[in-house]
């Protein structure tokens, strides 16, 4: 008999990656296509062409099989993994209506559907009327509703990207529990469709029937139908199988089942998760979202523009790496560690405060990024390092707020993403918070969790911990260095966690003489 393997689909903001696992959890075969995140008509917008993400499954599929010498038919299951909050509307016939608007779209409307007067007063009692304008504002069908009524108008199902995917393999409009994480009437306790009295639907232009089928992460959602297996190449019949979206699935590929280890993803956006059983608000009002595992919950803290910043600081300020690495073949992102290590830790008193993107409540609306401490010692070297140090500074943060909500404490830390590769950021990473800190053994771990999700459903491991346990590990620990420690904790606890409260009035200050960010 043949080894079996499990193909997971990882369509992520950059690229999209067609994996091939063994139940071992190793990589034995990997193809990638590059995507342009998105595109923009207008200030703030971020589109793209739902039909070119699935053009880019194909290609990868195709990839895979011609550049390896592993028979499709040795797939067992196939698993899809997706960026968060893209949102798809589609016709009757299941065919795009208009380009997909990404998670990083920032457009907003002030039309939005009324709420009945119980709810407002419900609402306004709480505390919370500021959050939930701001939901019903960011909404997207809301903004569609209202600025493209025609499309609304025939809109027959309003997906996710992981929905449509599914759709595109499977032929029916079916989608993971694990990957309800945007604007939509979903019940985050409870784990489904909100149910018929909740605000939810009276806060959105949504009908129940435009909604997905939904089901937990292994469930069979449905086998690959034949228009899908001639352009994907996959074998017709094959299982598809219910994962989650990628920061869930990068959770359990990283082997964080337990709630006292915190997973960082260094992607980007960057976030710290726990895994809970208990429904747990570390911010009040702000729910946990769904894990990768069926009735869990990931405790999520987010810097909205995480590791999009060494991108930002490598389009701005790494001309010369960018040069460096074309002569060398290799990519900047690699060089940047020179930079790091060139700076003592601490950056020599330059902080950073990574609000580039501002948040709901902590941060709030008004929030801006801010480094200060400047001297004339300091470089572009300083500055990296300053952005590297400032969003550590704010995901411990996000740790102690989860720790001072769940009772637990977290002892050890796992971080994925783009930024785990860099060594210096994973030593800084210890450093900062004080705790081991663990690169996983392969770095795709949101396609090694849709992975685990597949193994479990199609019976090839009996349940989730042995699923996990078998199928992840860690590939390289840093520890903490006493002396470097010792000084970002007087930082972190003497200067980081004032920065916000004392800038805040100046944020305030500059919105209102800008108008910029929109506080409405």
């Amino acid at each position: 008999m043949s080894t079996p393997y499990i193909l997971s689909i990882d369509n992520g903001t950059q690229s999209v990656r067609a994996l091939l696992f063994d139940l071992r959890g190793n990589i034995v075969a990997k193809a990638q296509v590059h995507l342009e995140a998105y595109f923009s008509d207008y200030p703030g917008w971020a589109e793209h062409d739902p039909e070119d993400y699935w053009q880019a499954v194909c290609t990868a599929c195709q990839r895979l099989w011609a550049q390896n010498a592993i028979a499709p038919s040795s797939i067992k299951g196939v698993a899809v993994t997706t960026q968060r909050g893209t949102m798809i509307n589609l016709d009757k016939d299941g065919k795009p209506l208009r380009p997909a608007i990404t998670w990083l779209d920032q457009r907003r409307t002030d039309d939005v559907p009324p709420i009945s007067p119980f709810w407002k007063m419900a609402f306004k009692l709480a505390g919370v009327e500021k959050t939930i304008n701001y939901f019903r504002g960011e909404a997207e069908i809301n903004w569609i509703k209202v600025n493209q009524p025609a499309i609304w108008a025939q809109t027959e199902k309003y997906v996710m990207l992981s929905g449509y995917l599914n759709y595109r393999l499977c032929g029916s409009f079916i989608d993971s529990i694990g990957s309800q994480v945007g604007y939509l009437p979903f019940d985050y306790k409870r784990l489904k469709w909100a149910g018929r009295r909740d605000w939810k639907w009276q806060a959105l232009a949504i009908k129940p029937d435009s909604l997905p089928q939904l089901v937990a992460p292994g469930s069979l959602m449905g086998k690959i139908n034949a228009a899908a297996a001639a352009a994907t190449g996959i074998p017709e019949g094959t299982p598809l199988l219910a994962a989650a979206a990628d920061k869930a699935c990068e959770v359990i590929g990283a082997g964080c089942m337990q709630p006292h280890i915190g997973c960082l993803s260094y992607g980007t956006t960057a976030t710290i998760n726990t895994t809970s059983a208990k429904y747990l608000e570390v911010t009040p009002f702000i729910p946990p979202y769904p894990a990768a595992i069926p009735d869990s919950y990931s405790t999520e803290v987010q810097i909205f523009r995480g590791y999009w910043m060494v991108n930002w600081f490598k389009e701005q300020f790494g001309h010369h790496e960018r040069r460096q690495a074309e002569e060398q073949g290799v990519l900047a992102e690699d060089l940047f560690d020179e930079l790091v290590n060139a700076v003592p830790p601490g950056s020599m008193g330059l902080m950073l405060q990574p609000y580039w993107s501002p948040g709901i409540k902590v941060p709030g609306p008004e929030a801006k990024g801010a480094i200060i401490g400047f001297g004339d010692v300091h470089t572009r070297a300083h500055m990296y390092r300053a952005i590297l140090e400032g969003l550590a500074y704010a995901l411990r943060e996000g740790k102690e707020k989860i720790e001072k909500r769940s009772g637990v404490p977290i002892t050890e830390l796992r971080i994925s993403g783009g930024g785990s590769q860099s060594d210096a950021a994973m030593q800084l990473t210890a450093d900062i918070f004080g705790l081991p800190t663990s690169r996983p053994h392969v770095y795709e771990t949101s396609g090694l969790g849709a992975a685990i999700d597949a193994a479990v459903g199609l019976g090839l491991y009996p349940d989730f911990a042995s699923a996990v346990k078998a199928m992840t590990r860690i590939g390289k620990t840093f520890y903490p260095i006493a002396a470097h420690q010792q000084t970002y904790d007087a930082l972190y606890r003497k200067v980081y966690q004032k920065m916000y409260a004392r800038l805040q009035p100046l944020y305030l200050d500059i919105q209102k003489i800008t108008g910029y960010p929109r506080l409405d």
